[in-house]
């Protein structure tokens, strides 16, 4: 039995999220990091499972994945949660991804989705979203892996949820890219808009390129609107992160859209990305609708 004090220093990760977001690999990280691990625990266990990591004297962390596999039992989840943190401090990690790369997951595993073939993956994925819609409210962090590969998803979560929440040095920062025309990204904390930089898609040498080929790079530079952009950009956000780390936010998304995705906005992103890394922030850069 745990002496009386001691359940302050414990901690309950909930991972939920979408089919094929990466929820296997993501408890496998937490089981690295030392964390009593269990998947998919039936939900009336759940505040059973919290009182013996409050409790147990050989239990300091856990993590527990829950997810659409309940079924409408699910549906209780909000409630059960908000009694569990009052038992134990509690984290929800929510997991999603673009359904394009659901869809190719599914596709390259050849496993069915959980809520079955009848309607197909591509509606049963809208089902699920609208189903863990209430819960997807509660979480922080939401992770959205459309981007991550295993090792880099791996390399996000020891990132997040290794030592003390609130250093710089566990926070992620993702620059993202992406067009106006193939919409804004959902998981966007901070939009900024660069249509107003000179577009590089009229210059016939530069159609087919993108923001990260030196030489477009070296002609949306040659304004000087985009060396103030980028300056002032770069202050503003240096100048906000300290204080999103201070209210404990683990992982923020900043994205530049341009009007395709291709020029502007992935050069921008990827010089901003540069100067946080500058400045000593984890930051990853993804750029949504460069092949589109």
């Amino acid at each position: 039995m745990r002496k009386p004090g001691d359940a302050a220093k414990t901690e309950l990760v909930i991972i939920t999220g979408l089919s094929g977001s990466g929820k296997g690999t993501v408890l496998k990280a937490f089981e690295d990091l030392g964390y009593y691990s269990v998947d998919n625990l039936p939900i009336d266990l759940i505040p059973k499972f919290a009182e013996l990591t409050r409790d147990a004297a050989t239990v300091r962390r856990a993590a527990l994945v829950v997810d659409i596999r309940e079924g409408f039992a699910l549906e209780r989840f909000p409630a059960l949660y908000k009694k569990i943190r009052r038992l134990i401090p509690t984290r929800l990690l929510f997991l999603e991804a673009d359904d394009g790369a659901l869809i190719r997951r599914f596709s390259e595993t050849r496993r069915p989705h959980p809520l079955g073939t009848e309607q197909g993956v591509a509606a049963s994925i809208q089902h699920e979203r609208e189903r863990l819609g209430p819960i997807r409210q509660l979480a922080d962090p939401i992770l959205n892996t459309t981007q991550f590969n295993v090792h880099e998803l791996r390399e996000t979560i020891h990132g997040l949820f290794h030592g003390e929440k609130k250093k710089s040095t566990g926070t992620l920062v993702q620059v993202n890219s992406f067009g106006y025309r193939h919409g804004v990204p959902a998981d966007s904390d901070l939009v900024f808009d660069v249509r107003f930089l000179p577009n590089p898609n009229y210059i016939p040498a530069f159609k087919n390129l993108t923001g990260k080929h030196p030489s477009v790079a070296r002609y949306i530079r040659s304004f000087p609107q985009t060396a103030e952009f980028i300056s002032r950009i770069t202050d503003l956000l240096v100048y906000l992160l300290p204080h999103y780390i201070a209210e404990g936010k683990s992982y923020l998304t900043i994205s530049f859209g341009c009007t395709g995705g291709h020029h502007r906005s992935v050069m921008i992103a990827s010089e901003i990305r540069k100067r946080l890394a500058g400045a000593g922030y984890r930051v990853k850069e993804t750029h949504r609708d460069v092949k589109k």
